[in-house]
């Protein structure tokens, strides 16, 4: 877009300057502004009620297409006409069940070492509508709780990462909290950690003080929305929406755009039914799946076959990584067609408990014909 000096009729440049910053740089709209012949010298000058007339406007359409965005990526109603039955069924051929094509899976990671990555909430527990009680099945737990026994597993989640630990409670995992920013190794049990505390890595430490500003203002102005809620995930936030009336979602979007405003340093980016707030610098789950192999010893190996398992957006980084490098593959839980980089779907967490249950089993069989399985 091409820049132009707007002159207002009104002292009070600074309210405009705002408005247009806002428009102009937003990253999430793509609609350009139509362009306006320039005037001698390079200035506009228009009154300041045609301004904000056409701002309004403009400003109007990007935030409804983005209030579009939410209810695409959080659907409420599930359809099943003619065409969205040809189009799930295109979509599964392209991203096949991960429980249907378990041999040919097995067979793409012979002579080499499986690492599991897993999401949590909508993966390994069923998404609830309190964030507060995503508690995992126990039969869940013994699955993951086998499978770190045969390979190196990582939670890697959007949530904090004492809060996916309290819900998950195996101190034999590496946890990845806040989409990647707060890590940790294995307390115990585990033989593939490095060291005697296991890694330690976080980022983002310098916006801990902004971030706990933002989660109070926004705890504050989503208190007029119904089943709004807050959580703070220490390195960033996420604004629920679950529980709020469809018909109220534009508006709730618009208070937390409103408060974002005051700090150009957190970006806001949208989830399954949730608005996250992070720190903008370059670090998401696909960075931390690359710090953990790095951290694991399989930085440059080619004998490495990472598996990731997620159901949310933020795992799209994730799946990317793995297409680049060319190693592993991802597998979208999803009981709805999505774009996406995974390669495999599954549609809700029984079926990944189901996956985890046979790769431990078939682990369990190659480990009794040594000379078959992996190593």
């Amino acid at each position: 877009m091409t820049s132009q000096n707007v002159v207002v009729a009104d002292r009070n440049s600074g309210i405009n300057l705002a408005i247009a910053v806002h428009v102009t740089n937003s990253s999430i709209f793509t609609t350009a502004a139509q362009k306006p012949p320039a005037a001698p010298g390079g200035y506009i000058s228009i009154s300041r009620k045609k301004l904000l007339k056409n701002l309004e406007i403009s400003g109007g359409a990007r935030f409804n297409a983005w209030v579009d965005s939410m209810r695409t990526s959080s659907p409420t109603h599930v359809k099943s006409t003619p065409s969205v039955n040809d189009d799930h069924c295109s979509w599964i051929l392209h991203h096949p069940s991960a429980l249907e094509m378990f041999e040919q899976i097995i067979d793409a990671s012979k002579g080499k070492q499986i690492v599991m990555f897993l999401d949590y909430d909508g993966t390994l527990s069923p998404i609830v509508d309190d964030p507060d009680r995503a508690f995992m099945p126990k039969q869940m737990r013994a699955t993951v709780r086998k499978l770190a026994r045969f390979f190196p597993t990582a939670i890697v989640s959007g949530r904090c990462r004492d809060k996916v630990y309290n819900f998950v409670r195996l101190a034999e995992l590496y946890y990845a909290g806040s989409h990647g920013m707060d890590i940790k190794g294995p307390a115990k049990g585990s033989k593939y950690k490095k060291g005697s505390e296991g890694v330690v890595f976080q980022a983002g430490s310098e916006f801990l003080p902004m971030i706990d500003e933002v989660y109070k203002e926004l705890v504050e102005k989503t208190k007029t929305t119904p089943g709004a809620k807050v959580e703070n995930n220490k390195f960033c936030l996420s604004v629920h929406y679950r529980c709020v009336d469809e018909k109220k979602w534009s508006g709730l979007a618009q208070v937390v755009k409103s408060v974002l405003k005051e700090y150009p340093k957190l970006r806001l980016t949208r989830g399954r039914k949730v608005l996250e707030i992070r720190p903008t610098i370059k670090w998401d789950k696909g960075k931390a799946l690359e710090f953990l192999l790095e951290s694991l010893g399989f930085a440059n190996c080619t004998d490495v076959f990472p598996v990731y398992i997620g159901d949310d957006r933020t795992d799209e980084d994730a799946f990317k990584v793995l297409r680049e490098r060319g190693q592993g593959f991802g597998i979208l839980v999803s009981k709805f067609p999505k774009d996406t980089s995974a390669s495999y779907s599954l549609q809700e967490p029984t079926q990944v408990m189901d996956f985890l249950q046979r790769l431990v089993e078939w682990k369990r069989g190659s480990l009794s014909r040594p000379f078959e399985g992996l190593r």
